[in-house]
């Protein structure tokens, strides 16, 4: 049963069912075609065996000529053939593997399988597999692997005809060549090839290749003169992959030689006694010529290209199929079934709440209690890694929290349906997304009215950036590229879209932190006016910003430390009206100042 188990395991398995799964009728032909080259060059040996007994006898020669032409002209055609459809396959399963790992990345409601560090091993094998970073893209692997499999079944029908001349002559010819499969396979540390420093390396060569080839990193590389650091690093990055690559795959000197001495006893021991029965007559030169090719054509046999080519292809199908399964449970949420009252501002609570990004023991929140009453503002102050963001990614059911509750008008988010909570809640990230879309799917990407897309454009001030239905990148043609700050306009535009389709809740996570102090101010009031009836929260460094909130919660290791209005705060002389005094500074700082650094907020 372990047996058997291991053998469904095999990583070769799940690549051909990914092919299978990819274009079955594509599959069935690829397959036939290994299957019916690795029998033509045995059919040929046997037809040239019957054209040299015709010969021989004295027969009309025509059948045999005939038979041998159309062998010799199928196994010319069959090649160029078989490398189309294993082309077309390979494209096909590189397509499918792309839509799985999609699938598997994008399927679960959370966000905790992307940031979880026991998935990024397999993530990175999975994303590199159509790269060529390691090895050749499917599609011309495939040619690799046909090759190798074709290669395999010629030797295998060779040996099947010596058994016409003795039968221990398939054994000893087939076992000394095909032990080189166990001897050099295990000579090697063939299995290395996915080890952890492989993996590391790996994602160190990408991650300097994309540094070199990606748009965003291309101003500091030649400001800074870093154009020759980074072919430096890529290089050396490649190298070292190579090297462990090389080192998983090398052959050991004692296994060659010990492959070689029985290859070559196996081979005399054959031969020897072939010759000897066509010195004594017991055998015609038609079966000399057919055992002696055969013989020669069981040499396919051998460990070669397609262990490599195989490896290569089945690990990241592999790692894929992997993921589809294990990305699951990981990132699932309870999708709840509570309805949720649409178009209005609920009253948001934090009860005890802790939470633990994954891989790390460390809480982020532990303890923590908070009240935002309907349609009030709240502003979230403190340094990195107060867990300020970890607040809207709760809010936002990303994540649930690892104990306590989140609630929403005294019901836990937990109990509500997901997709209508989510419709209820809009936000700006810091780190949010900027689409090579047109301007109008990046203010709606789930379609509105072009009237609200503009009076949401306007309300943001990025009205006249772009047509509708301009694209927002310079790889387009016609397209445009915008500046950092135009962008943030573009992302709170997209939010306060949502809240005129009926959106309530509004999460700001630094929305506004490229733009300069007055323009930020203005965009936040205006910002405030659309969202009046909204319960907001808004996370920022900026007391510019942050004083126009309701309120104004100070964070601190997870946990409130101050509560109140600007003006209390202020008046308290605590935590608040210190960070507020030292931003404040910087603009009336001293000239032995200036260069100081002072933003403790982050």
């Amino acid at each position: 049963m372990d047996l058997i188990r291991r053998l469904r395991g095999r990583q070769e398995l799940d690549l051909a069912r990914t092919l299978w799964a990819a274009d079955r009728r594509l599959a069935a032909v690829w397959w036939t075609l290994v299957v019916v080259r690795s029998l033509l060059p045995a059919v040929f040996v046997l037809t040239m065996g019957g054209l040299i007994e015709a010969v021989q006898d004295g027969d009309p020669l025509g059948g045999p000529l005939t038979s041998v032409g159309v062998v010799f002209v199928l196994l010319q055609v069959l090649g160029p053939l078989a490398m189309m459809t294993g082309y077309s396959l390979g494209d096909r399963a590189s397509a499918w593997l792309y839509d799985e790992l999609t699938a598997a990345c994008t399927a679960p409601p959370g966000m905790r399988h992307l940031e979880d560090p026991q998935m990024t091993a397999d993530l990175q094998v999975a994303r590199a597999f159509d790269s060529g970073m390691t090895g050749p893209p499917l599609s011309l692997s495939m040619d690799f692997i046909a090759m190798g499999l074709v290669d395999l079944g010629i030797g295998l029908t060779s040996v099947s005809l010596l058994f016409g001349f003795h039968w221990w002559a398939p054994l000893v010819l087939g076992g000394a060549w095909g032990s080189t499969h166990w001897l050099l396979r295990e000579s090697s540390v063939w299995r290395d090839r996915n080890t952890a420093a492989v993996q590391a390396a790996q994602r160190d060569a990408d991650y300097a290749y994309r540094i070199a080839v990606e748009p965003p990193a291309a101003k500091e590389l030649r400001m800074f003169g870093l154009a020759g650091w980074t072919l430096d690093r890529f290089t050396s990055r490649r190298r070292l992959l190579h090297d462990l690559q090389y080192e998983a795959t090398r052959l050991r000197e004692r296994s060659l030689l010990r492959c070689a001495a029985i290859v070559v006893a196996g081979n005399a021991v054959v031969f020897w006694a072939l010759a000897d029965a066509a010195a004594d007559g017991r055998i015609d030169l038609g079966r000399v010529v057919v055992f002696a090719q055969a013989a020669v054509g069981a040499s396919s046999i051998a460990f070669g290209g397609l262990n490599w080519a195989l490896d290569g292809a089945a690990a990241p199908a592999a790692a894929v199929r992997r993921l589809r399964a294990s990305m699951a449970p990981v990132g699932d949420l309870p999708l709840g079934s509570l309805p949720v009252a649409g178009g209005r501002a609920p009253e948001l609570a934090f009860r005890d709440v802790a939470f633990a990004y994954p891989g790390t023991d460390r809480p982020v929140l532990e303890g923590f209690d908070l009240t935002v009453p309907a349609g009030s503002s709240l502003a979230i102050v403190g340094q990195n890694g107060a867990g300020k963001t970890t607040l809207a990614k709760l809010l936002c059911r990303l994540y649930d929290p690892t104990s306590g509750a989140v609630l929403a008008d005294g019901v836990d988010l937990r109990e509500l349906d997901l997709p209508a909570w989510r419709a209820q809640v809009t936000a700006v990230f810091q780190d949010f997304i900027r689409f090579e879309l047109p301007l109008r799917d990046n203010v709606a990407p789930a379609g509105a009215p072009d009237e609200l897309v503009l009076a949401a454009l306007e309300e943001a001030g990025a009205d006249g950036l772009a047509e509708l239905d301009q694209p927002l990148s310079k790889a387009y043609a016609g397209g445009t590229d915008l500046s950092g700050g135009q962008w943030q306009r573009v992302a709170l535009a997209r939010a306060l879209c949502a809240v005129a389709q009926g959106a309530g809740v509004v999460l700001l996570d630094e929305p506004t932190a490229q733009l300069d102090v007055r323009g930020e101010a203005a965009i936040f009031d205006r910002v405030l006016q659309a969202t009046r009836h909204c319960t907001t929260i808004l996370v920022s460094h900026r007391f510019s910003t942050v004083r126009h909130a309701d309120r104004i919660c100070v964070l601190e290791a997870g946990r409130v430390v101050e509560l109140g209005p600007h003006d209390e705060l202020m008046a308290l002389g605590g935590r608040y009206r210190t960070m507020f005094d030292l931003q404040a500074k910087r603009f009336v700082a001293a000239p032995e100042d200036e260069g100081v650094e002072l933003d403790v907020l982050g």
